[in-house]
């Protein structure tokens, strides 16, 4: 497509008028695109480790590949690589204080929390919708994040039947009648730095 064909005021796509969009700008504008929330685990030495994730895909059938993103200053994500293998819990709508336990920087994210060890050994965790298991088979480095590329070795539903978590605008589902779906300022939102 050249400018003249672009449509008014698009101007030439490689001149560069245009700035990039501000990280608020972007966080606002991609908070439209509702998306499911999961928590992605693993085991390190021993140790339960995860993160909140909303970058979360399909990629292929055969073979079975997923996607998730992963921020390269997260705590959790280096010792997910490192081990290899990982769990993506998809999580219900009702699960909101584990989506905020997860998303946190701050405390140990297991601590009294039910969880069990998966057949894969990573952590499973209780009541989600649906459960992921897969090994790591490539990572791409794209900005302030990995791109990671996951064979899946078991799809394990959980409790299919349930509705799933939606972040939506900055808050949990589509339809915002209920002011405690909205997220303090101490909590994540799209783009923080989860992993």
């Amino acid at each position: 497509m050249t400018a003249a064909s672009a449509g008014p005021g698009l101007g030439d796509p490689g001149s560069g008028d245009v700035p990039p969009p501000s990280p608020a700008e972007f966080r606002r504008a991609l908070g439209m695109f509702a998306t499911g929330v999961t928590v992605v685990t693993g085991l390190d030495d021993g140790e339960p480790v995860g993160f909140a994730c909303q970058s979360f895909a399909s990629v292929s059938l055969e073979p079975p590949l997923v996607l998730f993103c992963a921020d390269h200053k997260g705590r959790a994500w280096p010792r997910i690589r490192t081990s290899g293998r990982f769990c993506v819990n998809v999580l219900g709508e009702e699960q909101v204080d584990v989506c905020a336990r997860f998303g946190s920087s701050n405390g140990d994210k297991f601590a009294g929390l039910a969880w069990d060890l998966s057949r894969w050994g990573t952590p499973a965790l209780r009541d989600v919708l649906l459960r992921v298991h897969g090994e790591v088979r490539e990572v791409h480095v794209a900005g302030d994040h990995d791109v990671v590329i996951g064979l899946v070795r078991e799809l394990e539903p959980v409790h299919p039947e349930q509705r799933p978590m939606l972040f939506f605008r900055g808050r949990f589902g589509v339809y915002h009648d209920d002011p405690a779906t909205a997220l303090g300022p101490n909590l994540w939102g799209w783009g923080d730095h989860w992993g």
